[in-house]
């Protein structure tokens, strides 16, 4: 797998998370990040060019494979992005070493649905949050129309091979709710894109 996911995976994902669709996602959340930041899977930098940087003093991305991480280092170099203001780390987001209640604000953009252990990953945002603090996300997952999730279900299995682990089919509120936030008033809507794939649901979220 570590060959396939080398010369297929990564560079089917980095592609497939820059297309305009997706591009469009993420400009409506990674802006509102404000003080120290958590990426949490930051792939390949695709969101380095979206913060708002008078309002986001420090970024720490993580990404549990080392070559999106070498894609996300180059991207930050090629933004002028200094060494303070990004740290870069190696390892996945379920264990982070991060103090509690040490960052502002988590960005999640497409990656609830690769990571294996998702609550383990959203309760160490929780611990790393600030009173107050908050997660920005936008993700694919579960449609509402019966017809759509059931053809999810069926291409799951091998979508997951294909895909680096994506899943299709998990609720995106209801992780988060079932992790111990509160949603303000969250978005849905297909983009455009294989309907499987492209029921998206954005927003922000806080310690409840």
């Amino acid at each position: 797998m570590g060959v396939w996911n080398k010369i297929v995976v990564e560079p089917l994902i980095s592609c497939a998370c820059g297309t305009k669709p997706i591009r469009k996602q993420r400009e409506k959340v990674v802006p509102l990040a404000e003080g120290r930041v958590l990426e949490i899977g930051c792939g390949a930098g695709t969101n380095f060019e979206y913060y708002d940087y008078s309002k986001v003093s420090h970024i720490d991305a993580v990404e549990p494979a080392a070559g999106m991480l070498k894609r996300a280092r180059k991207k930050a170099a090629e933004l002028g992005l200094a060494d303070e203001q990004v740290t870069f780390a190696n390892a996945g987001a379920e264990a982070l070493a991060l103090d509690d209640n040490s960052i502002d604000t988590a960005v999640v953009t497409f990656v609830l649905c690769t990571i294996p252990d998702w609550n383990a990953a959203l309760t160490e945002a929780r611990r790393v949050l600030k009173p107050g603090g908050k997660i920005v996300f936008t993700e694919h997952g579960l449609a509402p129309d019966e017809k759509v999730a059931k053809w999810q279900r069926r291409i799951e299995p091998a979508w997951k091979v294909l895909a680096g682990g994506c899943h299709v089919t998990r609720d995106v509120q209801k992780m988060f709710r079932d992790s111990g936030f509160a949603l303000d008033d969250p978005q849905t809507m297909y983009v455009p894109g294989p309907k499987f794939a492209s029921y998206m649901t954005w927003g922000a979220a806080r310690v409840r």
